[in-house]
């Protein structure tokens, strides 16, 4: 199995557990409340949505990875196209972090 497919799928496997909150605004909400571990951002972003979700992530010490684009994410999820996504479990999150910085160093 591919590393892509891998973080694909341990996505898909958070969003059953219900460990996944998408959606910028909603994303950014629970960033400034702290709940988020890890917020995953489509390489297909927005500047101004890349912009917002950096600087916030970076403002409150939340781990912050770049990952697909927003149909991989959305496929991952089950859902439409999706730009962000914060990972609420900090298993989840830790592991994801793992993958997506091996991914993006290969």
């Amino acid at each position: 199995m591919t590393l892509e497919q891998q973080i694909i799928n341990l996505i898909g496997l958070a969003t059953r557990a219900r460990k996944i909150v998408t959606g910028e605004e909603l994303v950014v909400r629970e960033v400034r409340r702290q709940q988020a571990k890890l917020v995953i951002l489509a390489n297909d972003a927005s500047a101004n949505t890349a912009k917002k979700v950096t600087d916030k992530c970076a403002s409150f010490n939340v781990d912050l990875g770049v990952f697909g684009n927003r149909y991989d994410l959305g496929h991952a999820t089950g859902k439409e196209a999706r730009v962000v996504l914060a990972i609420m479990d900090y298993g989840f999150a830790k592991k994801l972090a793992s993958l997506i910085n091996e991914y993006n160093r290969g």
